[in-house]
This record gives C-alpha cells, sequence and structure tokens, in this order.
C-alpha cells in the first residue's frame, strides 16, 4: 500500500476509533461492537508499523480513554491514570507472559489475577485519610471532577481507617452497577417514560455523570479497587507487591475484589480464565475478562511503560459472547452521508446482559458473504455493546422456508434510486443528500453531537422531532380521523441557527401509548417542545401552551454554538472523510472557513494530516450549492467560521509564524492543551519534524521525533522550556 492510500486509511481508522472512543468514554453510549473496535485498533497499528510517519502523539493508538465531557470540572492527575494492552488469546497471554519472565531474569513471576470490572474508571485522592477529591480517568492526564457524587457511593469511604496514614493517596478504582439492580433501573426508567440503559457498564456511567447528585445517591454504584497512583507517606510501610497493596486497602476500609487471587506460574492464570468465562455473569458485576498484574512492585516499576499502558500488566479479554436466535427479517436504514445499510431484525434474545433484537449487517456485500436468509437461525455475537453482529447461519437448522435478501433499488426514506458513490465501492448510497429526510434527520443529529458542536440537547429525538416529526406515522393504528401531515421545521441543517421559540410551538410528534410501562399498540400525537394547553371544564385556559425547559436550553446552546472553534464546524458539516483528526489540522493552517474555500486541491493536501483523498472530498462538498446555501444561511445567523489568533483578547501571539512539534507525554499538558495553547499564540502545532520546524517539545517517550529534531538541529525544549517559549516567545529560550 502507497503512503498516500494508507494515509486516507488511516484518517479514515482514526475517526473511526475517535468517535467510536468518545461515544465509549464520554457519552456513555457506545455505537460499534468491540470486536469491530479492536480491528480498527490493530489495523491502525499495522499502518503505522508499515509506515512509521503516519504516527504521532495524538494518535489513538498512542493515547488513553476518549477525553472528559464539558459537563464537570477538569481536574488534572497526580499521577497519570494509564490503560491496559489487551491480550485475545492464551497464545498472547503466553507471549506476555514470556516477556515477563525475561525481564525477571528468567524465572517465573508472581502474579496478581483480577477480574476485569466493566464499569467507569475512578481516581481517588486522599490527604491524610480525608477524600478530597475524586476524577474519572479522561485522556489519563486531566479527567472530571466527580467528587460530590462519588461522594453518595457508600461503598466508598469519606475517611480511610487507621492511624499511621498516608499524606497524600490516589486509589485507583472502577466504579460499577450491580447486576442484580440493572433490571430494576431499567423498568423504573420505562416506567417514567424515559430511555433505558443499555447495560450495567453505561447506568453506572450514566449514574456517575449526573448533574444532579441526588440522583446518583439514588443508585446502587459501588466500587472496587485495583491500583495507585501517587503516594507520598513518609516513614510509612509502604507496600511492597500488589497483593501487599490490596490487603492495605482492605485495612483502610476501601472495598476490594474478594474474586482477586495469586497466581504463581501461568497455568494458574490460565485456569482463573477458564473458570470464570464459564460463570461471568455469576458474580456481582459485569466482566470482560481478566487483569493479569506482576505482584512485584519494585519489578513493575523496572519495567515501566509505554505511552499508554504499563508492561507489567495485561488485561486478557473475553472472546464476544455468542447466542443463536431467530432472523425474522432484514431492512434497511439511511445514514447521515446516504449510505443505505442492511439490519437484521430477530427475535428478542438475552445476551451479554440485555436483550437484543436488531443487530448489523453492514452491507449486501456482507449479507451475501456471510450466506445468510430471513427465516434462519443465526448466530449472533455481542460483547456488552450496544450494536450486535450477525456472525453466521445455522445451516443444518434449515427448512425450506427461508428466503434470500435482496438490496432495495430505491432509498427507503425518499425513493431516489441507489447507487454507489464512485465505481467500485461495495455500499450503495442515496444521492439525495439535500432532502432525503433521513440523512437530514442523522446530518443534525450529528451537528449536535459531542465530536460536532457539542449540543446536548439536540440528540437523536431532537433532531427527529425537527426534521421528520411524520416519521412513525406508518406504524399509528387507533387514531380516525388522521391529521393532515406536518411540514418539518427544518427542510435541512441551514435554518438551525436560525430557530426561534415560536417556530417550534406546533411540532406534534407521533407517541405510542404506554400502560404500566408496557407499549399498548395504540398511538397519539404529542406536543414535543412545548407543553399542551390544560383547560378547565368550562373550556377556559387554565395553563397555556409554553416552551418546555428543554427546549429553551436546546435553543440556547444552540446560540452559545456559533462560538465554537473552527475544527468543530468542519466536523459538524458531515463532509466525507472529514473527521476530528482533519478538522483539527485543517483548523490549525487556514483558521478560517474562507481560506479554506479559497484552496485548491492540491494546497489541501499538504495539510499535514489530510491527503489528496479528504482534499477532493472538501473541494467536490465545496462545490455543492446547497452546501453553500447551509455555510451561507449560518454565516448569515452569527456563526464566523474563524479561530481567532488571540482568544478573547488576552493571549498575546508570540509565536506568530513559528511551527512547532509536541511529541510524547508532556508534564501538564494534555495534547489537545499544547496544540490548542500554540495555536492560541499565533502559532503552528505540527505533527512531523522538518526543517521548517521552529521547534520540538520534549515529553517521555518521545520516539523518533526527538531524534528527527537532533539530525536536523531543531531546537528541542523539555516542558520547563515549552512554558517560558509560551510565555514570552522566542527570546525566552
Amino acid at each position: 500500500m502507497d503512503l498516500d492510500t494508507a494515509r486516507a486509511r488511516w484518517n479514515e481508522l482514526a475517526s473511526l476509533v475517535d468517535e467510536a472512543q468518545f461515544d465509549y468514554y464520554v457519552k456513555d453510549a457506545p455505537t460499534i461492537s468491540d470486536a469491530e473496535y479492536d480491528a480498527a485498533m490493530r489495523e491502525l497499528e499495522l499502518l503505522e508499523h508499515e509506515h512509521p510517519e503516519l504516527q504521532s502523539s495524538d494518535s489513538p493508538t498512542q493515547r488513553v480513554g476518549g477525553g472528559r465531557t464539558n459537563e464537570f470540572a477538569p481536574v488534572e492527575h497526580l499521577e497519570r491514570m494509564m490503560s491496559l494492552d489487551d491480550v485475545f488469546s492464551l497464545e498472547e497471554l503466553r507471549q506476555w507472559a514470556t516477556r515477563v519472565s525475561t525481564a525477571a531474569g528468567g524465572s517465573d513471576v508472581p502474579m496478581t489475577c483480577e477480574l476485569k470490572v466493566d464499569g467507569l474508571a475512578v481516581s481517588l485522592v486522599y490527604e491524610r485519610g480525608r477524600l478530597i477529591r475524586a476524577a474519572t480517568r479522561g485522556d489519563g492526564r486531566v479527567g472530571e471532577d466527580v467528587t460530590v457524587n462519588v461522594r453518595t457511593i457508600g461503598a466508598i469511604p469519606q475517611t480511610l481507617r487507621g492511624e499511621d496514614l498516608p499524606e497524600t493517596v490516589e486509589v485507583r478504582g472502577e466504579v460499577y452497577f450491580p447486576v442484580s439492580d440493572f433490571a430494576r433501573l431499567n423498568a423504573a426508567l420505562v416506567e417514567s417514560g424515559r430511555a433505558p440503559f443499555a447495560n450495567p457498564r453505561n447506568a453506572a456511567a450514566g449514574s456517575l455523570r449526573q448533574k444532579d447528585p441526588r440522583v446518583t445517591a439514588s443508585r446502587p454504584l459501588s466500587m472496587v479497587a485495583h491500583g495507585v497512583g501517587a503516594l507520598d507517606w513518609p516513614g510509612g510501610s509502604v507496600p511492597s507487591t500488589q497483593w501487599e497493596l490490596y490487603e492495605l486497602f482492605a485495612r483502610w476500609g476501601v472495598p476490594v475484589s474478594a474474586h482477586t487471587r495469586r497466581a504463581g506460574t501461568i497455568a494458574d492464570v490460565e485456569q482463573m480464565i477458564a473458570e470464570f468465562g464459564e460463570r461471568r455473569h455469576a458474580v456481582e458485576h459485569e466482566i470482560d475478562g481478566i487483569v493479569v498484574k506482576v505482584d512485584d512492585r519494585a519489578l513493575q516499576h523496572a519495567m515501566g511503560a509505554t505511552s499508554r499502558a504499563p508492561r507489567w500488566a495485561a488485561a486478557y479479554k473475553y472472546p464476544p459472547e455468542e447466542v443463536n436466535t431467530r432472523l425474522l427479517d432484514i431492512r434497511t436504514q439511511v445514514g447521515r452521508t446516504g449510505r443505505v445499510t442492511p439490519f437484521g431484525v430477530m427475535e428478542p434474545v438475552r445476551v451479554s446482559g440485555s436483550t437484543v433484537a436488531t443487530a448489523t449487517l453492514h452491507n449486501a456485500s456482507e449479507v451475501r458473504r456471510k450466506g445468510v436468509l430471513i427465516g434462519d437461525v443465526v448466530v449472533l455475537r455481542k460483547a456488552g455493546d450496544v450494536i450486535p453482529e450477525i456472525v453466521a447461519p445455522v445451516i443444518a437448522l434449515r427448512d425450506g422456508t427461508e428466503r434470500e435478501f435482496s438490496m432495495p433499488t430505491l432509498c427507503p426514506s425518499c425513493g431516489t434510486p441507489l447507487a454507489p458513490a464512485k465505481e467500485g465501492d461495495v455500499d450503495l448510497r442515496c444521492p439525495n443528500s439535500e432532502s432525503c429526510p433521513a440523512q437530514i434527520t442523522e446530518r443534525v443529529a450529528h451537528i449536535g453531537s459531542r465530536g460536532a458542536l457539542d449540543i446536548e440537547a439536540l440528540g437523536e429525538e431532537t433532531a427527529l422531532a425537527l426534521t421528520n416529526p411524520e416519521a412513525r406515522r406508518e406504524f399509528v393504528v387507533g387514531v380516525d380521523p388522521m391529521p393532515p401531515p406536518q411540514r418539518p421545521v427544518l427542510r435541512n441543517e441551514a435554518g438551525l441557527f436560525s430557530l426561534r421559540v415560536e417556530d417550534l410551538a406546533d411540532v406534534r410528534v407521533w407517541r405510542e401509548r404506554r400502560r404500566e410501562g408496557a407499549l399498548t399498540g395504540d398511538w397519539e400525537q404529542v406536543l414535543f417542545f412545548h407543553t399542551a394547553e390544560r383547560r378547565r371544564g368550562d373550556g377556559t385556559v387554565s395553563a397555556p401552551s409554553v416552551a418546555r425547559a428543554t427546549t429553551v436550553h436546546m435553543l440556547d446552546q444552540i446560540a452559545a454554538a456559533r462560538d465554537r472553534p473552527l475544527w468543530r464546524f468542519l466536523v459538524a458539516l458531515s463532509i466525507r472523510h472529514v473527521g476530528p483528526t482533519a478538522a483539527r489540522a485543517l483548523a490549525e493552517r487556514y483558521r478560517s472557513l474562507a481560506a479554506i474555500e479559497s484552496a485548491d486541491v492540491a494546497e489541501l493536501a499538504e495539510t499535514e494530516g489530510v491527503g489528496p483523498v479528504i482534499a477532493q472530498s472538501i473541494r467536490d462538498w465545496l462545490e455543492v450549492d446547497w452546501h453553500r446555501d447551509v455555510v451561507r444561511s449560518w454565516r448569515e445567523a452569527g456563526v464566523t467560521f474563524e479561530d481567532a489568533t488571540e482568544p478573547g483578547g488576552d493571549t498575546a501571539p508570540v509565536l506568530d509564524g513559528l511551527t512547532i512539534v509536541v511529541t510524547g507525554s508532556l508534564e501538564g499538558f494534555s495534547r489537545d492543551a499544547a496544540t490548542e495553547a500554540i495555536t492560541a499564540r499565533g502559532g503552528k502545532a505540527a505533527g512531523s519534524v522538518s526543517r521548517r520546524t521552529d521547534y520540538v517539545v520534549v515529553g517521555e517517550n518521545a520516539g523518533s521525533k526527538e531524534a528527527k529534531a537532533r539530525e536536523l538541529g531543531v531546537p528541542i525544549l523539555d516542558a520547563a522550556g515549552f512554558r517560558r517559549l509560551l510565555e514570552s516567545g522566542p527570546t525566552a529560550v
């Protein structure tokens, strides 16, 4: 594979992984399976191995977690919270154990074996035994302050037991939602008309991230500790092994897992893996594997870590669970880029702790490749994620009534003839991107997503109400006479920033009535954005229809979103192939959409992380009349599509004209924070070192970029030098 093709594929995969990490870690709503995510990460690693120039410190392969939300205050961990390297087979686990043995001089190394809890990672900071702060993992260096909510969790001590306590200790653990309480919570949510959680992991994350701590307090969250970060204990008896650390935690009153074991050999580890593989749903929390750690903490320190994970630990992940169920039908849905994908409708089946009734089939070629027929008993694979996968048919169970699936030739949403976007594409797309209802809805929902403009109140249901309020009309029964169809408030995304509260007063959506939490089969049309008017017995109005609080909040957020950074708007415009990575690179170089509009394909392709495929896609998008209408409408509504060199007028452009590369883990800066600090002062944050680079800022595990800088004679700065550069410019270094 040549470099340009590899770069285009890398960008596509990096965008996929960026969004998947964000959906999983921040939105608590995963959108692809664990298996798809792992496959994408492995392909990224292979591409970077074959083309090392593609790897940078902000590559998904070098990062921890999926960042943080803006809902809670940022908090910097005293020591970095790292991730774990996954292994997917016993052979890979044995290879890891061999490396550990080699590091220890060739002997067997005692291990601890722990259940890999499927929850939300947290860090608890105690000073002189008192809990002073709790934070989520975030990007490993900066997380979200969830102290108030964590204080409501009864299993977490507010004060450690004992007298000889550390000055400071960071306890690392996993907050989880007990399996036994999960069904009861979902039943209560459905009863109150709210959406249920997909699985216990989402319930844990969603419960801990509540803005109202009283909601968190009402949920039966718990925690198990699995490690330590910073530890300042003058004169204290610091544990020499992981096992002793857990014993110490228990004496302090910190919850630890009763299932953790010591293993003298890899055979002992494999025995525990086999045992819990058979009874993984018999424990109090969801698990997705076994974590194996070197027990000797001195050896842990000697082995060190990569840029994202310790070398002294590994997480064995169980294979995705598989069950059999009946495939009742294969239908199609339309995504925001017009891609039409088939999905299976199945007899509901319980798998990985949740009931599944639909599963992805990707495209018509995949349906043919898997050989599934409508009516088949199929193997369904799901590993705790939202979208399960149909693996294969059980051919031996066929009885002759099964039938083949035929991909539609017309768009199921608007009736436009389907076609590949270009010759050789396996996917069929609806070319009617301007007015296809399904595409418009998906694009508007995408605009509100955290990876785009981050408009909290603009989700899937709201987008549907704005663009296609009659979406469920075909299912409606029990309504006679039927009211005339409504015209949508938004015909496309162009009018989003011009919405007024009065535009939304009469928007009604179809909903199926519930009785005692169960759907009844009867439908009604209800106001979505406003409350219903109430009348007295004599017909006079007792309570007029008014905008709901969520509606006012949404309009306020849309207004505030006009000032979002340029890269977010580039993502929000749904330009094919332009994800967060490419968008940031374009924003850093051009600073405004007007400059991008003026650039030709060759110029755009020179942008690091873009290349010819993405450049051509941008140019093609900008040539479409209705796309330009969207941009014009947003500009008229106050969107500038520009990044100021001096945000708020407070930051002097001391780096104007300078190109700076940051590599490695930099003390006190996340990758995004370093980039924003450079660009806010007029500099360019580049991803590769060349003769045009003015400075290379080097942190831990800097790798080849530091060597390249030395080879080219580019000035090298450490974290302290970088701070001086940011404060006073080149004269300070």
